[in-house]
């Protein structure tokens, strides 16, 4: 072989090496595009159960505080302290009226 032909050979890259680099690159970034779109779906799905979530929780809230006002009401309260501690209005005569 002559010298010539030698440096066109080392000075000319291989078309199969440019390929597989290249395919190299393109699937390396596939991968990475595919692997954010999953990542994205996910956060998407965590998202979606945890605003269900807090939407569970303001709906047990509310209804806590209606239990809350209910239990408080002071209707509630003098049934119970008649009916099952068996208290009575006080008279004017056991009422002291402090000045």
């Amino acid at each position: 072989m002559s010298p010539r032909k030698t440096l066109k050979n080392i000075r000319k890259p291989n078309k199969t090496l440019l390929l597989i680099i290249f395919m190299t690159i393109f699937l390396t970034e596939f991968l990475f595009f595919t692997w954010c779109r999953v990542q994205t779906i996910g956060a998407g799905y965590e998202i979606s159960k945890e605003t269900k979530h807090h939407q569970n929780l303001i709906t047990l809230k509310n209804n806590l505080k209606v239990e809350l006002a209910r239990l408080k009401s002071p209707e509630r309260i003098a049934k119970i302290a008649k009916n099952q501690l068996g208290l009575i209005t006080p008279t004017r005569e056991q009422m002291i009226i402090i000045p």
